[in-house]
């Protein structure tokens, strides 16, 4: 019954890392521009340096 306990506990700890992962990605920005990384091949406009073929 003690393992029960054991095992409840460590997933509650790993749960919060990751809700605490999440929030601290959320407060660095990491989710604040979703479209443009879509788009981004189509926007692409640098130029070969090397034109030798």
């Amino acid at each position: 019954m003690t393992i029960i306990f054991i095992l409840i506990l460590i997933s509650l700890i790993l749960a919060l890392g990751f809700l605490g992962a999440f929030f601290w990605a959320v407060k660095g920005g990491q989710y604040d521009d979703d479209y443009t990384p879509s788009i981004r091949m189509l926007l692409d406009d640098k130029k070969p340096t090397d034109t030798k073929l």
